[in-house]
């Protein structure tokens, strides 16, 4: 019961959270305002008047924002207040540097049929994330079919190598589907991640205290699980790897088997995962790299991009090499949307948005795009500090995790930190899967926020799956622990 002044306590005696739409809307209202204002500025800029088809796109972002925030105050009024607001301003400056590079592009001067395409996207994106506010009302559920995710996720990863799948510039990731395309390992990661986290928050307990431990002589080296716990998961980790792998889409590998040690490490809190997987990953790099000419180019480009042989080949360095120039053509201001030449590079709008980004808008205007992704991931992980349940805390971990590792290997493979491996950037490369797939994450967040910040009457029906779930991951007492 609680007291008629303060409303229902929450289960542990505290009061409740106060429903943050109010701070919401204020937030997207001021994200909504810059979009505008960025997509007025770009199409001044570029066409010296104000563009018709860019409020359009404006009304139809505002329109599906505002569409989402009315359902969060009637479906998940406690739901994290920071994160769809972000997503929206990321999502509107994508689609203006997408309209931006095709427009001033010269094969395609005054055409936008990709950033008509990115808006329709945005759309399907929104309603996907209002979709799984909806339908995941108790995210704990879904810890009753782990293996009918883990299943549709590796039957997803296999699309690609099937009739349907078709090949670009060495990598077998896309399935056509008549005039679309579809990359399905975008929304197989979302489906890993869930598995992962509904895996782990069972057997995390078990996995963390019954090990073997691998010693050389008296020494103790590091300790591994048990083979019967372990199996499972490396089961089907490797099959995705190896399926991965199959279709030369390495950069997906990379950024799922990142994630992979973060879910795990969480989970168990020992440093010799990390040391184990990151000694298998390098096994694995190396294997590709000799099976795999795509793979040695990519490193080669690495070691030496402005090596006039590898600039020149086909499939060389040029784009890379172009890219770093852009960067450093913007400065610390940018050139402006008008100006510039990132618009001719090859995929200027995908693989590259944030070196377009870069030059348009300088190192100030990149700072503050990187922000605002370092806000969505920063929310991710605060999304999961503030979950007790163990699947929610570690689900909402890795898409956090799997956030900001992206943009890591966007912008170190950019900058020649790492090798450029042709992700995208969330919310702001051109592509209609990556997006729908991160505003699915989106919405994931938001019902893991929400129940994790609803109050409860104390004395609260218990969620009968969460109880199974609970009653199946305790481990039998040991015969000496038993009365009788």
């Amino acid at each position: 019961m609680g007291d008629p002044e303060t409303g229902p306590v929450s289960a542990d005696g505290a009061l409740p959270p106060v429903p943050r739409r109010g701070s919401e809307l204020v937030l997207l209202a001021a994200g909504l305002v810059t979009v505008a204002a960025t997509l007025l500025t770009a199409s001044l800029s570029v066409t010296g008047g104000a563009e018709p088809v860019l409020g359009l796109y404006l009304a139809v972002l505002c329109a599906g924002a505002l569409s989402l925030h009315l359902l969060l105050r009637r479906v998940a009024p406690y739901a994290d207040p920071v994160v769809m607001p972000v997503a929206t301003v990321l999502n509107g400056l994508g689609v203006t540097m997408i309209w931006v590079i095709q427009t001033t592009r010269a094969a395609t001067a005054g055409e936008h049929g990709d950033a008509d395409r990115q808006v329709v996207w945005t759309v399907v994106g929104m309603a996907l994330c209002a979709a799984a506010v909806v339908a995941v009302r108790r995210p704990q559920r879904l810890t009753m079919y782990t293996y009918v995710i883990a299943g549709a996720a590796l039957l997803l990863l296999l699309l690609p190598l099937s009739p349907l799948g078709h090949e670009v510039l060495g990598a077998r990731r896309w399935i056509g589907l008549g005039p679309f395309t579809m990359q399905p390992s975008e929304f197989a990661k979302v489906l890993l991640v869930l598995f992962l986290a509904s895996y782990l928050g069972r057997r995390r307990e078990v996995m963390a205290l019954v090990t073997r431990t691998v010693r050389v002589g008296r020494l103790k080296v590091f300790s591994v699980p048990r083979a019967r716990d372990l199996a499972p998961m490396a089961v089907g980790w490797g099959l995705a790897i190896l399926l991965l792998v199959g279709t030369r889409d390495l950069g997906t590998s990379l950024l799922l088997f990142g994630t992979f040690l973060a879910v795990l490490y969480a989970a168990t809190a020992r440093k010799s995962w990390v040391l184990i997987g990151l000694m298998a990953f390098s096994a694995g790099a190396y294997a590709a790299y000799l099976m795999f000419g795509h793979v040695r180019n990519r490193v080669d480009i690495w070691l030496d991009p402005f090596d006039e042989e590898v600039y020149s080949r086909p499939g060389g360095s040029y784009q890379i090499v172009e890219g770093v120039f852009a960067l450093a053509e913007g400065g610390l201001t940018g050139t402006g949307f008008g100006g510039g030449a990132v618009q001719e590079v090859f995929a200027a709008d995908s693989d590259l948005v944030l070196v377009s980004v870069g030059e348009k808008l300088g190192l100030t205007g990149l700072m503050a795009v990187l922000l605002l992704l370092l806000v969505l991931a920063e929310r991710g992980f605060r999304i999961a500090l503030g979950s007790r349940d163990w699947f929610l805390k570690l689900t909402a971990l890795g898409y956090a995790f799997l956030t900001a590792f992206d943009v890591f290997i966007v912008l170190g493979g950019a900058t020649l930190l790492i090798p450029l491996t042709g992700m995208t950037a969330p919310f702001l490369s051109a592509g209609g899967s990556a997006l729908m797939a991160n505003w699915v994450i989106v919405g994931l967040w938001l019902t893991i926020s929400e129940t994790a910040r609803r109050p409860r009457a104390g004395g609260a029906e218990r969620d009968p799956a969460t109880e199974a779930v609970r009653t199946r991951a305790l481990p039998p007492p040991p015969p000496e622990a038993r009365p009788g």
